[in-house]
Formats: structure tokens, C-alpha cells, sequence
């Protein structure tokens, strides 16, 4: 397929994305920039920076006014031209990592569900939302996201609607790179983001991320469905979809307990659908960081499906061991695999984490002895830093009942430590996000979401509200409070990404992106070599197929967003 052509014309049809996308995700768009006309405030028009989605009743509600003096502004309700609130911005402060000097106008003391609009003097104005169902119809979305991009299934109109595809890559002949005449059969998983490869370590911290949702909120799921093919059997929709990477994740499990590090071609297919890709698929070398990986989300699910709990702890402890008789196997792609490498050659965050997870579903002291051995200082989450992982489980219900009390409150205080120095970058912001210069890397955006979810269980310790505001306003940050202006979830928004990187949105020539995944966000890596329209951390992003450094998107990312959004509506409840 042409890939030009179809970027032109997704682009020849983005007037009426908006429109399109309210109907597909069941919620409706809103104005959330500047009017043209000149403001009162200076010689240009007064830019906002707002959540584009819609704010829930009991949250701090904070739209971002780029200005150099404090403004006065009032709120009217539209359904009835009535002011409801007046004030004052704060005094303005200036962002060195977009070059922005904004306040803050706190609307939070409105409650009530309605469509508002915030004016500052008599022409500029943005409005915003109050709504728990445009909430929740995102959450939906961004989880869903995960059955879009399933592999070795068909997507039926019935459940994906106009993204409706073929079943590609069913691997059930894989090769394994090192011993060719050997095969293997890898059905199911998830495609890890825009490309069609599958990666242990990636899919493990989503897999385990869900499963925290799930752990954490468990009367919010119970009941809750979004569509897809499971929905009318007797298990919650999220179990069912992160079963369908579980049973990827056990075949990738040798017979010596190690784990192959990918499943991959050895280069990134093309801009084509799945059932278009049909390069052979091998199965890599075996590493420490994804037996331990796996090893900590095999112990999680013998936690959550008891039915199966014999099959996935026995899975666990047969990867535990081979880490243990392998403890510096690094992974290092061949010269002649070109995909993502994940690597990693630091080792002490993953075998806390599946030392923790073990000793959680166990109870048996020796793998509480190996938590010891290794935990070091909490940290946000990710694929190369677990250690934030293990401190999640043992702080939740399932370490409070079985951890040492002494032992429960010295890593509560550690992690507590932690979240209030988000908190304080947080306050300290322009734009009240806890978001620092080191922050805005590869994925800057699943950086604020991993610190959301950090927040949102310190908020779960303690009910804290500061550590409520900082996590929801990092929400409030990926859905538009940020300078770029983008509301960074596919489909959900005034100003979405059209051109993700993401093969099937690429290649479906259909207008609009698959909906609910979210864009890696800003980052002046500019590794691709696209063209910006800024180098400064917080504005450096394009909305371009090119840009795979800011505009892909990847399972490990939409995973704590689900996390966070189902964290929010449960307050709410």
C-alpha cells in the first residue's frame, strides 16, 4: 500500500475526525482552545491547556492559561448561560521544558456533570467537562485497545467494528534462532505496539500492570464488560483479555525452566495488516531478565486464577530456578535481528520482584529471604526498572496480610518517601504535573502514567488527597493539560494523534486511528529524524507516522492509563 497516499488522505478527512470519533468512542468533542479574537490579557489570544475528555466530580480540576499576568476569568454553565463561579489564576510561572510561562484557574469546587466554559475577559474562552460516563467510556477504550491488538485472531465487526481485520501471525511454527531445526508453536499474545513482535519483558510489566488493576479494584471490574468476544462468559472482560497473553507468555517457557527473551522476525515488517506479514517468526535466546520477568507475572496470576493456580506457579518457580543457575544472562540481539533488543544487564530489580510475587502466593520464607537480598529504593516502573513493581504488591492487600508488620511499615515509609517527592514536583510545576527534565525520554507519557499509578497507591495507603491531585493531574496531562495541546488518546479528544505508528492504523485506510491507545508523547530524542516543530522536552512531538520516538504506541503504556483511570472512577463509585 501506498503509505503516502494513505497519509494524505487521512489528512483530506481529519475535519471531520472529531465527529467521527465521539460517534465510535460514545462520547462527544469539546472546544478546548482559544477563540481567534484578541484578548484582553495581550497582543495574541490567550492559549489553554485543559483535559479534553472530561473531568470527574470529585477530582482538583486545573486548566493551564498560557499568560504572563494573573487574569481574572469566570465559569458560566451552558446549559443555561449562569456564572457559577469567578476568580483568579494563579501568578504566572515559567516552564523551562516547553518555554511557556502559564497559571493556573482551579476550577475544582464545581461538582456537578454539565458542559462549562471558562472566559477570560470578553473573547477568550475553552470549555471543559464534568462527566464520570466520558470517563468511563475511555477506560473502556484504552483496554480494549489490547483486543485490537491481539495476534492470532480475527477481529470481528461484531467487537471492532470499521477496524475489523484478518488473523495474523498464528505461530504455530516458530523457529528457534539458535537451533533452526527446531520448532515451536507461540500462539496468542498481544502485537507489543506499533510493530507485529511479541517481547517478554514488555508484555510481562503490562500483563502484571492489568493484573494490578484487577487486584486492586476488583468490585469495579466485576461486572464491567466492553465487547469483545468473551464478554458473555462468566469472567470479568479483564481477565479473559489478560488470559489471552498469559497463555502466550507459558509457551515462551523452555523445557529447562529459562524463557526465550522475543518472539520476532528479524526485521520490522512494513506498513502492512497482519494477515499481510508473513515473514518467518524465531524465538531468541534465552535471558535472566525475562525468566525473572515471567516468573513474577506467572506467581501474580497463580494469585488471581485459582483454577489454574498449580499450572502458573510451577511455570513461576521452573524460571526462578533457571535465574537462579543463570543470574547474568543478558540479552543481546544477534547481528542479524534488527527488532527491539530490550535489553538489560542490571538484574537486582527483577529478582526482587519475582522473589516478591513468589513469596506472596507461597508464603514460603526462602523467597521472602531473596526479597530481602535484593529490594532496593522504590522507583516508577518500567520494563528496565521493576523494582517499583515489587513494592506495589507488597503494599497491597496481599503483603499487608503476610508481610511482618515491622517490616510492612518500614517499605510503606520507603515508598511514601518516594510519592512525596512526586507530589513536590507536582506543586512545583507550572503545569501542576509531576513531570521532571528526566522524565520526557522514549515514552515520556508512560513515565507520567507509571508515576500515576505510583500515586494512586500511595493515595490507596494513605487517602492523602495530595497524592490524589498529583496522579489525576498527570491523567488531566495525557488527555490535553499539556503544551502541546494533544490529547493523546487515540479517538478521545478535541486534538488527537491521526498518524500513530501503529501498522494497523497505518495500513487499514481507514481515517481515524484504532481508538484508546496512547501516543508516546514528547521527547527531543528525535531519534527517528522527523521533523519537529520544537527540541524542547515538552513540545517535541509530532503527530506523524515518522516519528515512531514520540507518536508509537506500546502495551507497557496503555497499561497503567487503564490503571489510573480505573483508580479514579472507583473513588468515584
Amino acid at each position: 500500500m501506498n503509505t503516502k497516499l494513505l497519509s494524505f488522505s487521512k489528512l483530506a478527512m481529519s475535519l471531520s475526525l472529531v465527529f467521527a470519533i465521539g460517534a465510535c468512542s460514545g462520547v462527544n468533542s469539546t472546544n478546548s482552545t482559544a477563540s481567534s479574537a484578541p484578548a484582553d490579557s495581550g497582543s495574541h489570544p490567550v492559549e489553554f491547556y485543559a483535559n479534553q475528555v472530561g473531568f470527574l466530580p470529585l477530582q482538583q480540576k486545573h486548566i493551564v492559561v498560557r499568560t504572563s499576568q494573573a487574569l481574572t476569568y469566570r465559569v458560566t454553565n451552558t446549559a443555561n448561560g449562569q456564572t457559577i463561579l469567578e476568580g483568579a489564576t494563579s501568578s504566572p510561572d515559567y516552564w523551562a521544558l516547553a518555554d511557556q510561562t502559564v497559571a493556573v484557574a482551579d476550577v475544582s469546587s464545581i461538582t456537578a456533570p454539565g458542559l462549562y466554559r471558562l472566559s477570560v475577559g470578553d473573547t477568550d474562552y475553552t470549555t471543559f467537562r464534568i462527566s464520570a460516563q466520558r470517563v468511563s467510556a475511555l477506560h473502556d477504550a484504552t483496554i480494549k485497545a489490547y483486543y485490537y491488538n491481539r495476534a492470532g485472531m480475527a477481529l470481528d465487526p461484531a467487537f471492532a467494528g470499521k477496524w475489523h481485520r484478518e488473523a495474523g501471525h498464528p505461530d504455530t511454527h516458530v523457529l528457534n534462532l539458535n537451533k533452526p531445526q527446531v520448532s515451536l508453536a507461540s500462539p496468542k499474545g498481544w502485537y507489543d505496539a506499533g510493530d507485529y513482535n511479541k517481547y517478554i519483558v514488555n508484555s510481562g510489566i503490562s500483563t502484571y500492570t492489568l493484573m494490578r488493576a484487577y487486584l486492586d479494584f476488583p468490585d469495579f471490574y466485576a461486572q464491567r464488560r466492553w465487547n469483545i468476544p468473551e464478554s458473555t462468559n462468566n469472567q470479568p472482560d479483564l481477565l479473559d483479555e489478560i488470559s489471552w497473553n498469559l497463555d502466550w507468555m507459558l509457551t515462551m517457557q523452555d523445557q529447562d525452566g529459562g524463557v526465550f527473551h522475543k518472539l520476532t522476525t528479524l526485521n520490522f515488517a512494513p506498513a502492512v495488516m497482519p494477515a499481510e506479514a508473513t515473514e518467518q517468526r524465531y524465538v531468541v535466546a534465552k535471558g535472566t531478565a525475562a525468566s525473572l520477568n515471567f516468573a513474577a507475572v506467572m506467581a501474580t496470576a497463580a494469585r488471581m486464577y485459582p483454577q489454574q493456580q498449580s499450572n502458573f506457579l510451577a511455570a513461576a518457580k521452573k524460571a526462578w530456578q533457571w535465574a537462579l543457575e543463570n543470574p547474568q544472562m543478558a540479552y543481546k540481539n544477534a547481528q542479524n535481528v534488527k527488532t527491539g533488543e530490550y535489553g538489560d544487564s542490571s538484574f537486582n530489580d527483577e529478582f526482587a520482584w519475582a522473589a516478591s510475587e513468589l513469596f506472596l502466593t507461597t508464603g514460603e520464607q526462602g523467597y521472602l529471604s531473596e526479597t530481602e537480598r535484593y529490594l532496593g529504593s522504590p522507583a516508577t516502573p518500567g520494563w528496565s526498572n521493576t523494582m517499583g513493581l515489587a513494592y506495589l504488591s507488597l503494599l497491597a492487600d496481599e503483603g499487608r496480610k503476610t508481610l511482618p508488620a515491622q517490616r510492612y511499615k518500614l517499605l510503606r515509609a520507603r515508598f511514601l518517601d518516594y510519592a512525596d517527592t512526586l507530589v513536590k514536583t507536582s506543586k512545583n510545576s507550572p503545569f501542576r504535573t509531576a513531570l521532571a527534565a528526566k522524565d520526557f525520554v522514549w515514552g515520556s507519557n508512560g513515565v507520567a502514567m507509571n508515576h500515576a499509578m505510583i500515586l494512586a497507591s500511595a493515595y490507596r495507603l494513605t487517602n492523602n488527597p495530595d497524592y490524589h491531585h498529583a496522579f489525576t493531574g498527570l491523567v488531566d496531562y495525557v488527555l490535553g493539560k499539556n503544551p502541546t495541546g494533544y490529547s493523546y488518546v487515540t479517538g478521545f479528544g478535541e486534538q488527537t494523534p491521526l498518524f500513530i505508528h501503529h501498522r494497523q492504523s497505518q495500513a487499514d485506510g481507514i481515517a481515524e486511528p484504532v481508538p484508546g491507545f496512547l501516543a508516546g508523547g514528547a521527547q527531543n530524542g528525535q531519534q527517528d529524524h522527523c521533523r519537529y516543530p520544537s527540541s524542547l522536552p515538552a513540545t517535541s512531538y509530532t503527530d506523524s507516522w515518522c516519528s515512531y520516538s514520540t507518536n508509537e504506541v506500546t502495551i507497557n503504556w496503555n497499561a497503567p492509563l487503564v490503571y489510573s483511570l480505573a483508580a479514579m472512577l472507583a473513588r468515584e463509585d
